[in-house]
């Protein structure tokens, strides 16, 4: 499949429903599959950290949660970036989730008390962006690691996904520096329907159904990377 422009990758992402974010598949399936340092297996314009917001897969990303509302972005996979469809968002939903919320989830010890600080202020606030975030949940530079891991946590679990990016504003109003990652719970970003549907599946299921489609799309993946794949 020759992807070459952004339009190309999204046709070609809702056709397959989901895929790793970077060159490595992961022995899964991603529809970029080669880096930034490599050579494409083919002649194509696709070039990774160009800056080109049509052929550089590095600004897909951030696309992808401008101009849509059925795909979504972030660490799902392996605790790396990756993308999945609305056609499929019920259905990884129902396979990390199932019915349960962020309260019985930490109440029952499996969500870490860093990821709380984080889910509590996202949640008061609707969205986010990383800075703020840190800045609001009382997160000192010592604790950058525990900040990073319990965001990639609650990513994991589909608590919270990246939702569009931002620039920090100076005291006039204007935005300046680094853009910076915007952040908002799974369920504004979907809405009621997808979870709705997901409380319909079951989890055995759900990963019987993406375990078809991964290996429809790769025939070669093994069954103990899929499980991890779709579990988390």
């Amino acid at each position: 499949m020759e992807i070459r422009n952004y339009q190309e990758y999204t046709t070609a992402l809702l056709q397959a429903g989901f895929s790793m974010g970077g060159g490595n598949d992961e022995g899964i399936f991603a529809l970029i599959p080669w880096s930034w340092d490599e050579t494409p297996p083919y002649d194509t314009p696709v070039r990774w950290h160009t800056g080109e917001p049509d052929t550089d897969p590095w600004e897909w990303r951030m696309r992808v949660l401008d101009e849509r509302s059925d795909i979504a972005y972030g660490k799902v996979f392996f605790k790396k970036s990756g993308f999945y469809t609305r056609a499929w968002a019920s259905y990884f939903l129902a396979a990390r989730r199932g019915k349960e919320v962020f309260e019985s989830a930490y109440a029952d010890g499996t969500l870490s008390h860093a990821a709380k600080r984080i889910y509590n202020v996202v949640l008061e606030y609707g969205t986010l962006p990383l800075h703020a975030i840190k800045q609001l949940a009382s997160f000192g530079a010592e604790e950058k690691s525990r900040f990073d891991s319990a965001l990639t946590e609650l990513q994991m679990r589909m608590f919270l996904t990246m939702c569009g990016r931002q620039q920090k504003l100076s005291q006039k109003g204007e935005e300046y520096g680094w853009y910076s990652t915007v952040f908002c719970t799974t369920e504004q970003f979907w809405g009621e329907e997808v979870f709705a549907t997901a409380t319909k599946i079951k989890k055995d299921d759900a990963i019987h159904a993406i375990t078809e489609q991964v290996m429809k799309i790769n025939p070669q993946a093994e069954q103990k990377k899929i499980q991890k794949f779709i579990i988390g």
